[in-house]
């Protein structure tokens, strides 16, 4: 027995201590790896210091200002003809509007201040084909109103005991007048009223920001009065009109020299013919 119990002991003994040294060694590699980590972090640590040292500007250095560009678009007066897609406007001048009249053999006045003190602008027409000691029988009568820049106002005509054919539809010489100035306003949706004009029926149309009508007058049961105008009836639309108004925009005679100024529309152009192209 006790030659068996020594043969046993040496072994488990030389198992404990290769057991015990692995033990060590696997502790002892743990650290080494612990401790390379830390001088890497050190070192990772050190580099971005020194990184922002280096691109932190000098104080005593003034920065360069970047370089920008403005874009046309930002400075450029708005466009007129664009302005019919966001809001309804006059796409023909005051001016232009007695020329077509007057090119269609219509006897319009000239485009001039209605008097010395007023700044508004007007051109007329009025004829009296008939009259009693009061008052006219038969007479028509056409105004264009408007403002020293050109712009259209309102546009109203009267028309007492106009002239018919046989089925009670209104004489072609007095409609001309009424299709012209639909025409050059450019407002196709408003053509739809002539209609009901050479038949002498009442009409009152409004829409977009604009308004036509045509009214038997009361008391008068064959006068007639028209009225052509804009309404802005909305926020929005008040706020576009402003945007495309010249009034808030500087004029500039050689935009090369000035770049930030603005040139004014030509709004007054030679032809007496509105473009409704667009």
């Amino acid at each position: 027995m006790p030659r068996n119990r020594w043969s046993l002991f040496w072994p488990g003994l030389l198992i404990s201590i290769l057991l015990l040294a692995g033990i060590v060694f696997f502790y002892h590699e743990i650290h080494d790896r612990e401790d390379l980590g830390r001088v890497e972090n050190r070192a990772l640590d050190k580099a971005a210091q020194s990184s922002r040292i280096a691109v932190r500007p000098d104080p005593a250095v003034p920065s360069p200002l970047p370089s920008t560009s403005i874009s046309l678009l930002l400075i450029e007066v708005p466009k007129l003809e664009l302005a019919s897609q966001f809001m309804r406007v006059w796409r023909v001048s005051g001016r232009n509007m007695c020329g077509a009249l007057r090119e269609a053999g219509i006897e319009m006045s000239e485009w001039k201040a209605a008097s010395m003190r007023n700044r508004s602008y007007e051109c007329y027409f009025q004829r009296i084909y008939q009259r009693d000691e009061v008052r006219p029988l038969s007479s028509t009568f056409v105004k264009v109103r408007g403002d020293e820049m050109g712009d259209i106002l309102e546009i109203r005509a009267k028309i007492i005991g106009p002239s018919t054919d046989a089925q009670g539809r209104l004489a072609p010489a007095i409609l001309r007048i009424f299709e012209i100035i639909v025409k050059q306003a450019c407002w196709h949706d408003f053509e739809d009223t002539l209609a009901s004009i050479q038949n002498l029926q009442n009409v009152e149309y409004e829409r977009f920001g604009s308004y036509l009508s045509f009214t038997r007058e009361a008391g008068g049961d064959n006068n007639f009065n028209f009225v052509l105008g804009l309404k802005a009836t909305s926020s929005s639309q008040v706020k576009t009109k402003t945007y495309f108004s010249t009034e808030r925009w500087l004029a500039a005679r050689n935009s090369r020299n000035v770049p930030a100024n603005l040139i004014l529309a030509d709004r007054l152009g030679p032809s007496k013919s509105a473009n409704c192209a667009q």
